[in-house]
């Protein structure tokens, strides 16, 4: 994703955070049966160009879901109108049964794919004024950060400045800034980018953790190892219309393979629809 989802995150989504009174935040549904994402007849057209067509997909509580496709194919653009930075043409986008609003946003937490950590400030520093703006004490955004940072095996770096880390440690560092206050959602974008075998799987075990709490996981990867082994239901986007949707055994069967991979080059390998993507980021 671009810079743009990047201020995003950090601006939007954190001053909605201070905007709303911890007591007020996560007005969330108990009910495990009624999905925390809600996508309905979702269409973009920006411009002449039209970026998604008729998408309709549900996220539930405690699942994670792979969303999928190439460059261009409209899932950065989804995302985006899902988060109130594009309107949708026509459709709704829901969060816990409402557009993301002040009163809502603190459900979410969400790592971009591009790093957007203050690079002058310190590691534990940047982590508890993040923590503060989600409406976390400065006590507990501290108790907070320096547990995740002992589990990531960056304690070592507390009081190191952010541009002295490697990529890889930024990335850890920024997903304990996403999954600070107990999001309800998490959107992971190439979660894993940058990481070596050891902290990739370390990554991936705190996603699973927390997908066991109940919190929802969209998942966007290029790595479809990581689908097989993590993802309970899948979307594979193309030309801005969802050309698989289901569960993962759900998926192979319909396509009658064993791998998801394959499943995915056979889509994209296929003649393109008519619609137009534009830009190779949308």
């Amino acid at each position: 994703m671009t810079s743009v989802d990047k201020g995003f995150a950090y601006i939007i989504l954190f001053t909605y955070h201070k905007q709303v009174a911890p007591s007020s935040q996560h007005p969330y549904t108990k009910d495990m049966t009624k999905p925390i994402v809600s996508v309905k007849d979702f269409s973009l057209t920006i411009g002449d160009k039209e970026i998604v067509k008729e998408l309709n997909f549900e996220v539930m509580p405690g699942e994670i879901f792979a969303f999928l496709g190439s460059n261009g194919s409209g899932k950065t653009s989804t995302i985006r109108s899902l988060l109130g930075i594009y309107q949708a043409t026509t459709g709704t986008l829901h969060v816990n049964g409402k557009t993301l609003s002040p009163e809502t946003a603190s459900l979410v937490g969400y790592l971009p794919e591009e790093r957007g950590l203050y690079t002058r400030s310190k590691v534990l520093d940047t982590m508890i004024y993040f923590g503060e703006l989600k409406g976390m004490t400065r006590e507990a955004a501290r108790d907070f950060s320096i547990a995740f940072l002992d589990r990531v095996e960056l304690a070592d770096k507390a009081t190191t400045k952010i541009k002295k880390l490697s990529g890889g440690q930024q990335q850890k560092i920024q997903l304990g800034v996403a999954i600070m206050g107990n999001p309800k959602l998490l959107i992971l974008d190439e979660p894993t980018k940058g990481l070596d075998p050891v902290n990739r799987k370390l990554l991936l075990d705190i996603v699973d953790e927390l997908q066991q709490q109940g919190t929802a996981v969209i998942y966007i990867t290029h790595l479809m190892e990581e689908v097989e082994r993590l993802a309970h239901r899948l979307l594979i986007l193309k030309d801005g219309t969802a050309r698989a949707y289901g569960t993962v055994a759900e998926v192979k069967k319909e396509f009658k393979s064993k791998s998801i991979e394959d499943i995915f080059v056979q889509i994209y390998k296929e003649k393109s629809h008519t619609l137009s993507t534009g830009e190779a980021n949308v």
